[in-house]
């Protein structure tokens, strides 16, 4: 029998998050062991009207290419994909690795050459899925969420039935009616959204055991993740001004990216310039990552967790960046929508602990404490 939360998470990413209608393309990108989530989304999807695609990756492919390919093989980038990513009205992307570590072997520069030469594509993914043009003719309604597998749970030192119910449940999908609940955080985040739209300067100050920094958003705008964009979401994000930030922070959470590890990063900024990094552990995977391009060592993204229900470190992104009393900061690219400038192939969000005696000032103003919102 099929789980139920995976039923009602169907209809949260269909009726919610990609808010299908009658005639739209939708893709799905998973590995087969998402087969039942795929299957029950399929279901929810054919009752819309929507027409569906799947994009399955199988487990180890990627590590075959990655490794073997010529460096023409390694730039390619797929017709298919190009064809989604350009013409497609949704596009459902399902985390469900086999192996975590998959790409743990590969050469950083390999992996940066095939990144790069997908950097076109992605700029022309964050154009299509401006929120501000969800429906418009030519926009793309994008969702990225995960399905439980044995290697995720391994990750955070859990079984898989209690990873499941970690995952459900930061999803709401423990609840009988999770949309409503996820309106309910809507609402909370946009009367965030809005105080912080009215701050004139928008200079930021966030002050703590691991940072010491100031940027500014003026002229940009806050964005709100109420399970549209993520699932679970939960954060409110912006994008700096690319030279405002100054000072240095500390990310005692573990950083992954693509298959590499990298742990204790500690940055300094100078005029929105990285200076200074250093890694506990990843230190050469570090500093390939900031090598990427020009704009591998500019912010991208400044941005708050606001999901109370994940309070433990999962090791991947999707929930951390929502760990509730937290903050990020992405290297790399900006989201358009944000009115963010910055562009590179590399969009990497890295999470710092603001639950103790840590506090984010706006414009003088105090707006949050100690992992909570004081507005």
């Amino acid at each position: 029998m099929t789980d139920p939360r995976v039923e009602r998470m169907a209809r949260v990413l269909v009726h919610h998050s990609l808010e299908l209608r009658r005639g739209d393309r939708l893709a799905i990108i998973a590995t087969p062991l998402a087969a039942p989530l795929i299957r029950e989304v399929a279901r929810e999807a054919v009752r819309a009207g929507a027409h569906v695609s799947t994009l399955l990756q199988l487990p180890g492919l990627a590590e075959i290419i990655l490794k073997e390919a010529s460096e023409e093989q390694l730039t390619f980038v797929s017709p298919l994909r190009r064809l989604v990513w350009e013409e497609f009205e949704a596009l459902l992307s399902i985390e469900s690795e086999e192996n975590t570590c998959e790409l743990r072997g590969v050469d950083p520069a390999r992996l940066a050459l095939s990144r790069q030469a997908s950097r076109v594509l992605s700029q022309r993914l964050m154009e299509r899925t401006r929120p501000d043009q969800r429906h418009a003719p030519g926009s793309l309604r994008w969702t990225a969420t995960m399905f439980p597998t044995p290697a995720y749970a391994q990750d955070t030192g859990m079984s898989l039935s209690d990873f499941e119910d970690f995952l459900y449940r930061a999803c709401f999908l423990d609840d009988e009616d999770p949309v409503t609940r996820w309106m309910e955080l809507h609402q909370q985040q946009q009367r965030l959204v809005a105080w912080l739209s009215e701050r004139q300067e928008a200079n930021v100050e966030l002050r703590g055991p691991d940072v010491e920094l100031t940027l500014s958003y003026k002229g940009r705008r806050f964005v709100s993740d109420d399970g549209r964009y993520n699932l679970p979401g939960g954060e409110i994000f912006t994008s700096p001004l690319e030279t405002s930030a100054n000072g240095w922070i500390r990310f005692r959470f573990p950083c992954s990216y693509q298959g590499m590890q990298v742990e204790d990063v500690r940055l300094r900024l100078e005029n929105g310039l990285v200076v200074e990094a250093q890694a506990a552990q990843g230190q050469p995977q570090l500093e390939h990552m900031l090598a990427l391009d020009e704009g591998a060592r500019r912010l991208g993204e400044f941005a708050i967790g606001n999901n109370y229900r994940i309070q433990r470190v999962t090791r991947q992104p999707l929930f951390d960046e929502k760990f509730g009393g937290t903050i990020h900061l992405a290297l790399g690219a900006s989201y358009p929508e944000t009115g963010g400038l910055n562009q590179s192939a590399l969009h990497w969000d890295l999470v710092c602990d603001m639950r103790q005696d840590s506090e984010i000032r706006v414009d003088g103003l105090l707006f949050y404490k100690d992992g909570r919102f004081v507005i």
